[in-house]
């Protein structure tokens, strides 16, 4: 499934990726710093919701609470839970 999420806190404004079960490919950040964020899309394709909320989860960029890579990580548990829902 395809799924999108709004971030908050960040320079990326939004991040689409799909979900298969618990695991997470085709990620894409809207925004933000391109190349870091193409990185990032690459290390995690064919990741687990787990894997990337034990890895990014709580990443701070500069001052913010936040971060990219943290609103990936929260935007995979969302839809994760939404999935198991049936929404």
């Amino acid at each position: 499934m395809d799924f999108s999420y709004k971030t908050q806190g960040t320079c990326a404004q939004q991040i689409n990726f799909d979900l298969n079960g618990n695991v997470v490919t085709n990620i894409r950040f809207f925004g933000g710093c391109n190349g870091n964020l193409k990185a990032i899309s690459k290390l995690l394709e064919g990741a687990t919701v787990e894997e990337i909320e034990r890895k990014l989860l709580g990443n701070t960029c500069g001052p913010r609470p936040t971060s990219c890579a943290d609103q990936l990580a929260r935007a995979v548990r969302v839809a994760y839970d939404k999935q198991q829902q049936g929404f």
